[in-house]
Formats: C-alpha cells, structure tokens, sequence
C-alpha cells in the first residue's frame, strides 16, 4: 500500500496514549483534525486548515489579579515562546508552572526577590532534581515578565542549583537479570529490549508505532528535542520484535491491549524491575545511559554514539560514557606501558604480584 504524506500533518500520541494528528503551517497555531486519516470528517477538516478555514481560538480564560503570577501565567501560555515549544514539552512546562501557582499564583510578580527564590528553592531541598526544574520553569516566566515589560530585573539570576545525582548506568549483569526474568515474547521484555538496543527516553519508546519501521530500521522522533533520528534494529531487538503480537497501532500496550499513558507506562516498567528483584538504583533512564555505555565499549565515536541517542550534545554523550572511556583508555594506557622494555632496576616477582609483607 502506497503511504501519501500530507503537508503540515503532524502524529503524536497525548498523555492519554491516544494517538491525535493536527494540521500546523510553520509558525502557525495547532488546529487538531479529527478522526483517521483517510475519514471524511478528517479529510474535509484538514481540506479546511489548508485553505484557511479556521474557526478563530478561543479567547483564554483571563484568572488571577493584574500583576500576578496567575496572570503572567495565563499569558505566558498563549505566548509564542510557549507554543513554540514540543507538545510534551508544554505539558511538563504547564505541569511544573501549575503546581507553583498553587502556592504562589496571587503574589506580585514585581515583588519577588532573590531572598524569595531561595526560599522555594530550599524548601524542595530533599529533591534537588524537582528544584532545580522548578527553578527553571520560574526563570522562564521571569524571561517572559521582563521581556514584556513587567519588571526590568531577574531575581533568578545566580541562584545556583542543587548537585543531582546522576542516574545509575545498568551494569551487564543487571541487564542479564531482568531479561532472565522476563523471557521474549512478554510484554516486558519487548519493552526492555526497545530501550536498550534504541537508547530512546520513556517518553519516545512508550508511542513508538509499527509504522515507524521502515525496512530494517526504526523512524523516531523525540518528544524532548524534535531531533528525526533513524536507527537500526538490532537482531536482539528484532528476536524481540517478532515474538511480540501486533494488535495495535503502538508497540506497547496494556493489559487491555490500549496504548499507555506516560505514567502508566512508567509504572508498568518500575514494576518489572522491581519484580527481576534488581536494586532501587536500577530505574529506567539507566537503560538509556546503558545503551550509550555499550557503544562507547564497542569503539564508537561520541558523534556515532549521538546518532543513535540523539543528544543535541557532545558533553552530554561524554558524561553519559564516561566509566567506559576511562576504562578504555586506562586499558590502552597499561598497554602502552607494558610494550616498552622493563627497567633494568625492577625485577618481577614470581608470582607477579609481589611479596606478602610479613607481620
């Protein structure tokens, strides 16, 4: 069957596990289309999109006091900066910004100082990543407050953030546990398998479809970056692949053969791992970083290693591959030393490991 491609048709699959398209010219404002492509409803309204026939947006509902941060927010939302923005990004933006306004939303935004910052900051101290977020999100408004006139200073700047600790990469023994515990052909094991030989986030391995394998590879676009990225299939993922039914239009569904939520998803995964009776430091962002490690111990450049996770940056493929690099080159380096003559001065034991002192 012949596939025709539709200008400024876009496909993703919400928060719901629901797969949703929406027509979008560059620059131009979302107009969701409904039913399957190929429907008439879908057909008459993306016909409609094309030629400009859209209802205008609805106006948004104004809350909060002029001045306020429920204000600043409400406007921020509708800004192009916001809807500039990925799909699954906006919502971890508004998510992040919602749960501020709870506590925050009717203070001036003309009134915060860096006194005030600190003191949100250090009341989420027993979670540094979720600070360290927050204080992002209240940056970007304060962007956006000066950027729209409604004060010239940026309380947030210098502000520093919390040390976070860096996500545990799977060791091969790990990796060798859960898929002991979880045979191909499980649920489970299809999705472990994605994320190991893909090296993909949560995010873009729950809404992977069957049509994004084309040949031997599979098509991703991520929901974090936007980066297009085409990836091989491993033969281990494809094993895991073909033992896997396809009854939906996703890869991965539920019990109830339904596409994920991202939480569900998430949810679902913990309770695998938990369940291969691996350690709480085994939690699925290491699958990612796994994945990195395994490339850099098979001799791949930092660029071949970005081409398949698709990080926007050298620096973060290097942090991520760290302990195989320094394993490597430490590896290389005895190497090295070993293939020059000994020392005339250095005799060896016998055993090569030196003597045992005597107490």
């Amino acid at each position: 069957m012949t596939r025709i491609k539709l200008r400024y048709v876009d496909r993703f699959v919400d928060r719901h596990g629901h797969v949703r398209h929406y027509f979008r010219r560059p620059g131009g404002r979302r107009i969701p289309l409904p039913g399957l492509p190929g429907s008439d409803d879908f057909a008459a309204a993306y016909k409609a999109a094309l030629a400009g026939e859209n209802t205008p947006a609805a106006k948004p509902k104004i809350r909060g006091e002029p001045g306020t941060f429920n204000r600043l927010a409400t406007q921020y939302f509708v800004s192009p900066e916001f809807l500039r923005l990925r799909t699954r990004t906006q919502y971890v933006y508004r998510l992040v910004i919602e749960r501020f306004l709870v506590e925050h939303g009717h203070r001036r935004v003309d009134e915060m100082r860096r006194d005030d910052v600190k003191k949100i900051m250090a009341l989420k101290a027993s979670t540094p990543g979720s600070a360290n977020d927050l204080l992002k999100k209240i940056r970007t408004l304060i962007k956006f407050a000066i950027d729209t006139g409604w004060r010239s200073d940026d309380p947030t700047l210098r502000i520093k953030t919390f040390p976070e600790q860096e996500f545990h990469t799977w060791t091969e023994d790990e990796i060798a546990r859960y898929e002991e515990r979880w045979p191909i052909g499980s649920r489970e094991r299809t999705a472990f398998a994605l994320h190991l030989y893909t090296g993909q986030r949560r995010s873009d391995v729950a809404r992977m479809a069957w049509s994004d394998i084309v040949g031997n590879a599979i098509n991703v676009v991520q929901a974090k970056t936007g980066a297009r990225l085409t990836i091989p299939l491993h033969p281990n993922l494809i094993a895991a692949l073909r033992a896997w039914p396809r009854n939906n239009v996703v890869m991965l569904t539920t019990a109830f053969n339904k596409p994920f939520t991202y939480a569900g998803y998430g949810n679902m995964m913990a309770d695998a791992i938990a369940a291969a009776g691996l350690p709480d430091r085994c939690v699925l962002h290491g699958l990612r970083k796994a994945a990195a490690r395994r490339l850099a111990e098979a001799g791949c450049t930092e660029k071949e290693i970005a081409a398949v996770t698709g990080h926007t940056t050298l620096k973060e493929v290097a942090r991520y591959t760290r302990a195989a690099d320094q394993k490597r080159l430490a590896a290389g380096a005895v190497a090295k030393l070993t293939e020059q003559k000994p020392d005339k001065n250095s005799q060896p034991s016998k055993s090569g490991l030196g003597k045992t002192e005597k107490r």
